[in-house]
């Protein structure tokens, strides 16, 4: 069975009205969509809906051959996040509790995992510092290891580029590339419309008036495209 997350005429929103409707596009294994739009548009909604978090008005999202467990999450963070005590490798490993099940304690194969995924972020030699004391674009590193625990499958990113100097944030998105590259589902939310046609296969641009759904070519050709680029 493929694995993919099919959204369906989906409508979103809270008691106090819609955020967006009539929703439609695919996500198949091993694509890059970047979730464009303006503040407010509905792209953080649709995160948690993505998620199974907040369910839809109208419509539906249907995980096909995929289970809670192929999804990890990069939140935006908040300032008590950032701050927070624990090692690098603390937290990297708790990405592995959701495998745990009833199991209190991490085994072998988490610890491994933990060691891997610090490895292919670059970050094996932070593993004893306190997160606290990181940069934000090293925070970031460690908050997608912790993802790459939870799952090998879809990465959901919410802008995780926010508030990172230039450089941070290139070399994320080429971190995140380098998943991609190496077959791991890529769903992001992000501001940077030039970083999401350089790294992207695909788009979905949320408006109020225009919804525009392909890849990243269609995009630019597109009328939706074409303004954002004027």
């Amino acid at each position: 069975m493929k694995k993919r997350i099919i959204c369906k005429n989906a409508t979103l929103g809270y008691e106090d009205g819609i955020v967006t409707e009539n929703l439609n596009f695919t996500v198949n294994s091993g694509d890059y969509l970047c979730i464009l739009g303006e503040n407010g548009s509905g792209k953080s909604t649709l995160i948690k809906a993505l998620l199974g978090l907040k369910p839809t008005v109208s419509g539906e999202i249907v995980w096909e051959g995929l289970s809670a467990r192929d999804i990890g999450y990069l939140p935006q963070q908040t300032p008590v996040q950032r701050d927070f005590p624990a090692s690098v490798r603390e937290i990297v490993l708790s990405g592995c509790l959701s495998g745990c099940g009833l199991r209190p304690f991490y085994n072998k194969a988490d610890k491994q995992l933990a060691d891997d995924n610090m490895k292919k972020l670059h970050i094996e030699h932070l593993a004893r510092k306190c997160y606290r004391e990181l940069s934000g674009g090293q925070q970031q590193r460690v908050l997608l290891a912790r993802a790459l625990c939870a799952t090998g499958e879809i990465l959901l990113l919410d802008e995780p580029a926010t508030a990172l100097d230039p450089k941070a944030q290139t070399d994320l998105y080429e971190l995140i590339a380098e998943l991609n590259h190496a077959g791991i589902t890529i769903i992001m939310v992000s501001h940077d419309i030039s970083a999401s046609l350089k790294y992207a296969t695909h788009i979905l641009h949320i408006a109020k008036k225009q919804l525009f759904f392909g890849t990243v070519n269609d995009y630019i050709t597109s009328s939706t495209g074409f303004a954002e680029e004027v």
